[in-house]
């Protein structure tokens, strides 16, 4: 497993919590992100730390995988976000370590509604739950929520797994997953991500 993965997404968090830091608040969550811009625009950016989470999700034992900019991030892509999103395998079994793993850093749900949610096991269990914790906000997926065709449990198995220099080891959709999940969201910034992925694929 190599750490340059980890210390991409640090280097890129840093950077969004100094330019975000640089700007007044828009009041804005990553839920009202511009489909252009993403949530470097929103005051998601402010803060940015994916690590308090990640961190949480390793110690309670939770297999979740990083997808979205996040992922792209870890994989090299230039963009700057202010989310992390998250896939887990929705078995009900593993709900209650994933719930003690967002509770411990404060966290706060939401349903596709925006309505608040309690941080308990049957709440990971909708296809998608909006969160608020520590350092990040995002979106926590199961592969129950539509994504076009791709079979998204497969994502899951293809994850790949960066380690740091710390012990913190963090699982990420592999590289031709994220391009097919972009490519499935097709909005003006996914089609952009895509492209970028497919570039640096070509280069390897």
């Amino acid at each position: 497993m190599s750490d340059e993965p980890i210390r991409r997404l640090r280097a890129a968090a840093r950077r969004t919590r100094e330019l975000a830091g640089q700007r007044a608040g828009t009041g804005l969550g990553h839920e009202d992100a511009d489909d252009d811009v993403g949530t470097i625009g929103t005051d998601g950016a402010v803060g940015f730390d994916p690590f308090p989470l990640l961190g949480a999700l390793q110690r309670h034992g939770v297999r979740a995988v990083v997808i979205g900019q996040v992922a792209g991030i870890m994989h090299g892509s230039a963009e700057l976000t202010g989310d992390l999103d998250l896939l887990w395998d929705g078995v009900p079994e593993h709900a209650p370590a994933l719930a003690a793993a967002f509770a411990s850093v404060g966290a706060r749900l939401s349903d596709e509604r925006g309505e608040p949610v309690a941080t308990r096991p049957e709440s990971f269990l909708r296809p998608k739950v909006q969160f608020t914790a520590t350092g990040a906000g995002g979106d926590c997926c199961t592969p129950d929520l539509p994504w076009g065709g791709l079979r998204v449990r497969e994502v899951l198995d293809r994850a790949v797994t960066a380690a740091g220099p710390d012990g913190l080891e963090v699982g990420y959709a592999g590289l031709d997953d994220l391009i097919l999940m972009r490519r499935a969201l097709g909005r003006p910034k996914d089609l952009r991500r895509a492209a970028e992925l497919e570039s640096l694929r070509s280069g390897r």
